[in-house]
């Protein structure tokens, strides 16, 4: 047996605190000082270690990296306001929809233009479109990670870029199938479209069934089963998400915790998944993050439009859904709010891009661009939202 993890694990959480508490101390959020280690542990730094699935100790460190953001994730539903966030549903949808259709939009034009795609070749469109969809991924684990921090997770802006990223999810799955299916004939869009019916009904269905034991959840207030039983869970809810459904598993795991976070055992779970997630699980997923950065052998035409495709993104999401929030009555500053939060790629746009390389849509050297866009919306994304959020009271963080 190789127990380098354990040597890895180490380095990981000594490293993720000691960057985290500088990082405080200039005033930034401290998963900035998380997504840092990974940078100067991973192969673009220091090289200490790597997330290589040809490497048992690398599997290991992504699998616990996933643990980490289902935890998060579901302790962002554990902490949800259900009528803050009924209140703002039409916010969520049409920011949602034009937070996907702007950056669609923008990512289809910047690759044409750049590259000289002709939009009359079928081949060449499809490409262009794909950078697009690729654009259109949203990953709010770290906006998740610094409203809390900042105290605004559970506020009118907080649900608004949460419900957002929920439906964002369902509809970059319905766009990413539709533009592979043009090309991959294996892919049925109907199919997708029936899988996601099923699954809201289902969601549906297991939050009446939540409602229905919350008496008998109420007498087991406070004992560990109870602990254990939700979390099992949020872990069925992630598995058949992904597994069954083709909805991401952190979507499942947000679901579980919105289904609780009304029930009185919701304190007792919440205390005991975020000790759990805060002292082992977050630091491991936020720092493999910065581990995977990788920009060595980009010529200087890619890098060139690596940066034109970081600008786009940024833009895109902001504007987009900027003007969604707008449109549905937020002040100039909420709106600045909902945008910024949405801006963080992460994994997600990886995952996308994975899968358009699959079917011939993306080539290799697109995938640099792709990952600089990660870093850089993912590091951006908890500064810029430090800068426009209100400072909470001065509530210093517990140093656990």
């Amino acid at each position: 047996m190789n127990y380098t993890f354990f040597l890895w694990l180490a380095i990981i959480l000594l490293s993720t605190k000691l960057c985290g508490l500088i990082i405080r101390k200039i005033g930034l959020p401290e998963v900035v000082g998380f997504l840092v280690a990974g940078v100067l542990l991973g192969p673009s730094v220091l090289h200490v270690m790597e997330i290589s699935s040809a490497s048992p100790t690398g599997t290991f460190l992504e699998d616990t990296a996933e643990l980490g953001v289902v935890f998060l994730m579901f302790s962002a539903g554990l902490d949800t306001n259900l009528d803050e966030m009924k209140k703002n549903m039409v916010a969520s949808i049409v920011t949602a929809v034009i937070g996907v259709i702007v950056p669609l939009i923008m990512g289809t034009i910047a690759y044409g233009l750049y590259f000289n795609q002709d939009f009359g070749s079928r081949e060449d469109l499809m490409k262009s479109v794909f950078i697009g969809v690729v654009l259109t991924a949203t990953s709010v684990s770290i906006t998740v990670q610094t409203l809390r921090e900042l105290g605004h997770l559970n506020g009118k802006v907080g649900t608004t870029i949460l419900g957002a990223a929920v439906i964002d999810d369902i509809l970059g799955i319905i766009v990413l199938t539709v533009v592979t299916s043009l090309k991959d004939s294996g892919v049925s869009t109907t199919m997708v479209i029936v899988k996601i019916l099923l699954y809201t009904a289902l969601v549906a269905v297991l939050y009446a069934a939540c409602n229905w034991v919350e008496p008998l959840l109420k007498k087991q207030n406070r004992k560990r089963r109870t602990g254990l039983a939700t979390l099992a869970f949020c872990m069925f809810m992630a598995y058949i998400s992904e597994r069954f459904f083709g909805i991401a598993d952190i979507t499942g795991a947000y679901f579980a915790g919105i289904m609780l976070s009304s029930s009185k055992v919701r304190n007792y779970v919440d205390e005991k998944v975020g000790v759990i997630s805060s002292m082992f699980f977050s630091p491991v997923f936020f720092a493999s993050i910065g581990i995977k950065v990788t920009l060595g052998g980009m010529t200087g035409t890619v890098w060139i439009f690596a940066i034109v495709l970081t600008v786009v993104a940024l833009l895109s999401k902001m504007l987009g859904c900027g003007l969604g929030a707008k449109i549905c009555g937020f002040s100039n500053r909420e709106s600045l709010q909902v945008g910024l939060g949405m801006i963080s790629r992460g994994e997600v746009a990886l995952i996308v891009a994975e899968k358009g390389r699959q079917v011939g849509l993306i080539a290799e050297d697109m995938f640099a661009p792709v990952v600089l866009v990660v870093i850089v919306t993912t590091l951006l994304t908890p500064i810029l939202l430090k800068m426009v959020f209100p400072k909470p009271d001065q509530k210093k963080i517990k140093d656990k």
